[in-house]
């Protein structure tokens, strides 16, 4: 059953469209299952019935035609219960529903199972027999495991499954929504521009190409260097090798002949498509034939037929290295890994927004796209990237949501977003050089968070009275092996000299989770639970110490330095940390530097520390609270995992209790409390944590035009007001909607973000 299981799912994956893939099923499982009948029937959301959409078994001319309402039929009780009913005779079941059209009044033995993906009832699967029995356990077990195996993939083909590379736009979805997660705020509207990495033939978008000529030529040059190769490496081999094994480059040749793969391709070249799009459909094709094959000779030859794929399409993506590709005004990069070297390619005054198919929120092109101001989503898994190509769509960048083929009024709904955005900018760049202080004079210090040698000068520009957060491991990320001291020196003094004498604060290096080296790998099956932050850094503390030696030398002659230790969990680290730190100073001050011995602080960003932050506090000279972190420990929500992001709630209020905790008890040991996140730079957010009583806020510098406004259009009354209001909710949409309002009455509502709940459905 597991291999059947396998088999259909690869050639539902495999369905150009949501008809095929439904088809797929019906037909797969019906033989599979040995029964007379397998329909589908799914969810239609402008008449709220559920549609018969596929049939093996029933008259096929009711597919389409009949539909179900959420309260008719056996079909309608599995819904409204959201589980499956076996019967023996669903006839005499008290809701059973006759529908004439299908010519089901045969059949009596029933069983169906809902289709659910992510809490939302998809629709229904049934199997159906002549005789009167009960299907048994194993059937049952089978059809429930099916459906929860398709549920994806029939969501993912509901939304996709019309968007085509042909003319004909009727058979285009409007407003396919993908979530993903929010990688840097913003919306852009724009074409999007899918880059393929090399030699990827599963990452090869369609494309329509009107030079049918030229893709020939293009596909027949790559096709016969291939040949060639091949016929290079089997003389090179002759002497070595049996003459059955010789015999299989034959085989490969034979392949690559006009009357295998290449004629096949060459067909799909002629219907319009490049020659990449032409090589993927025609070697996927095939791949998806022998898979499914059960002779395992058989089957291993679709890994085969896959390296040729690769090989060919390694050649034709050569050749196009040296053709400049040209990208429209408003491009929004799409690719399966957003890189650095990506961003360098396309002109900065045509990127407006980046989508990327893996990564986070806090991967290294995010922290780029956020100090660049580009509107950017990670993690969207569920985008046809390859079906995209040259479309229009829509990046928000709040919400973390792409729109494929925006509708108008989808379009109208983002186009004023954009408009307020810009209005809104040019009302802050007043207030630049005013101070942050309340209506009553109370004076809320706003720090940055920095990672690039460019986030000063834009940090500066929007008025930042110090950095918060330096994070010390992008220098480490961008490199190919770990940075000699001179070189991370040289890199912390350009963060450390334009913003003497105001503070800056460096957390020495934060890697593991989901913040990689290429040089440096950390394999673990739970990194957020792993070797991480200072765990790394105390085992390795060669690293440590260069480290450090790096930024006191830095600091020399500016004196602005604070140094902060990531990850902390508990006393000894914070220890061991300081008198490394410590160590390294004597170094310098035995090498004949004069440095002052710098503050040195630690992050709570785990429930552990939130809980001994009084013990920390007494250790350090300050505290700041890395509010990202603690609330996804706090809520064990991955906010960087698309599938539970939307658990992930800043203002849960779990959350609010624990930061109002940690500023209470740090204050209790005089100590200056600082909160680094997404928190602090929301400007609801920020008064809440403002009036907790944080002595710094430090946010992306995008955001602290915003903050500031939002601290001088108040009183710190009317902010203890609102925490008092929020601490007595106990749900994180209503406090949301109680900041929202807050922010509105008191003249701030342009602040508050638009975000997709309120687009057009």
């Amino acid at each position: 059953m597991l291999d059947i299981l396998r088999k259909i799912v690869q050639e539902v994956n495999a369905a150009k469209d949501l008809d095929g893939a439904l088809n797929i099923i019906v037909r797969r499982i019906q033989r599979a299952m040995k029964t007379q009948v397998c329909s589908v029937y799914l969810f239609d959301p402008k008449t709220e019935h559920y549609v018969l959409m596929a049939t093996e078994g029933l008259n096929p001319n009711a597919v389409g035609e009949v539909s179900l309402s959420p309260s008719e039929g056996v079909v309608g009780k599995i819904v409204d219960r959201a589980e499956p009913i076996n019967l023996e005779d669903a006839t005499v079941h008290p809701s059973y529903h006759y529908v004439m059209e299908t010519g089901e009044e045969q059949f009596h033995a029933f069983l169906g199972v809902p289709i659910i993906h992510q809490r939302k009832i998809l629709g229904v699967l049934v199997v159906q027999q002549t005789t009167r029995r009960r299907f048994d356990e194993g059937e049952e077990a089978f059809l429930v495991t099916m459906s929860a195996q398709l549920a994806g993939v029939i969501a993912h083909a509901e939304v996709t499954g019309g968007i085509n590379v042909g003319s004909d736009t009727s058979k285009v979805r409007n407003d396919a929504k993908f979530d993903g997660v929010a990688g840097a705020p913003g919306v852009a509207i724009g074409t999007a521009i899918v880059i393929a990495p090399p030699a990827d033939l599963d990452a090869v978008p369609d494309q329509l190409s009107d030079n049918i000529e030229g893709e020939l030529s293009h596909f027949r040059h790559a096709l016969e260097k291939v040949r060639n190769d091949i016929r290079v490496v089997a003389r090179s081999l002759a002497q070595r090798l049996k003459g059955e094994d010789q015999a299989l480059f034959d085989v490969y040749l034979r392949m690559l002949d006009d009357n295998a793969l290449a004629g096949e391709v060459e067909e799909v070249i002629h219907q319009g498509q490049w020659a990449p799009g032409a090589l993927r459909q025609v070697v996927q094709s095939h791949v998806q034939q022998f898979e499914m094959m059960d002779d395992p000779y058989l089957r291993e030859r679709a890994t085969d037929i896959r390296d040729l794929g690769r090989r060919v399409l390694a050649n034709m993506q050569q050749e196009c290295a040296s053709t400049p590709v040209s990208y429209p005004d408003d491009t929004i990069l799409v690719a399966e890994e957003i890189t650095p070297a990506m961003l360098g390619e396309v002109p900065t005054d045509k990127l407006i927004g980046l989508v990327s198919i893996l990564g986070s929120g806090n991967s290294h092109a995010a922290i780029l796209a956020r100090s660049m101001g580009i509107p950017t989503v990670m993690g969207v898994v569920d985008l046809p990237a390859t079906r995209i190509h040259g479309k229009h769509i829509i990046l928000d960048g709040y919400s973390g949501r792409v729109f494929a083929n925006p509708s108008t009024d989808m379009r109208s709904f983002y186009d004023d977003i954009l408009r307020e955005e810009q209005q809104l900018s040019k009302g802050l760049e007043a207030i630049r050089d005013l101070p942050s202080v309340t209506e009553d004079g109370h004076v809320m210090p706003l720090w940055v968070n920095t990672g690039l040698a460019t986030d000063v000068a834009l940090s500066l520009d929007r008025g930042a009275e110090g950095i918060g957060l330096y994070r010390t491991e992008v220098p480490f990320m961008i490199k190919q092996f770990f940075p000699s001291e001179m070189e991370q020196q040289i890199s912390y003094r350009k963060q450390l000299e334009p913003f003497a004498p105001r503070v800056v604060t460096m957390r020495t290096l934060d890697i593991g989770g989901d913040k990689a080296l290429p040089y440096f790998p950390i394999e673990e099956e739970n990194p957020s639970l792993g070797w991480r932050g200072i765990r790394v850094t105390l085992d390795h503390p060669e690293i440590f110490l260069v480290q450090v030696r790096a930024m006191l030398l830095a600091s020399e002659g500016l004196d602005n330095l604070r140094i902060m230790l990531p990850m902390v969990s508990n006393v000894m680290e914070i220890d061991e940390g300081v008198a490394l730190v410590n160590q390294a100073h004597a170094e310098l001050i035995d090498e004949g530097h004069e440095i002052i011995k710098p503050d040195i602080g630690v992050m709570v960003e785990v429930p552990a520390a939130a809980f001994q932050v009084r013990a920390f506090a007494r250790r350090v000279d300050f505290i700041s609270v890395g509010s990202n972190d603690l609330t996804q420990y706090m809520l064990a929500v991955d906010r960087n995992n698309p599938r539970v992001a939307g658990l992930y709630y800043s203002y849960h209020p779990s959350v609010l209790q624990a930061l109002q905790f940690v500023v209470s008890e740090a204050h209790k040991e005089h100590v200056q409390v600082s909160i680094c996140g997404e928190m602090a730079g929301d400007p609801g957010g920020a008064l809440l944590l403002m009036a907790m009583g944080y002595d710094v806020l430090s946010m992306n510098s995008t955001n602290l035009p915003r903050v500031k406004s939002a601290v001088r259009g108040v009183t710190t009354k009317q902010a203890a007001q609102l925490l008092e209001d929020v601490l007595q909710k106990d749900n994180p949409e209503e406090i949301k909607s109680l900041i929202a309002e807050m922010l509105h009455d008191s003249g701030l509502g342009r602040l508050v973000r638009s975000t997709v709940s309120n687009a057009p459905r």
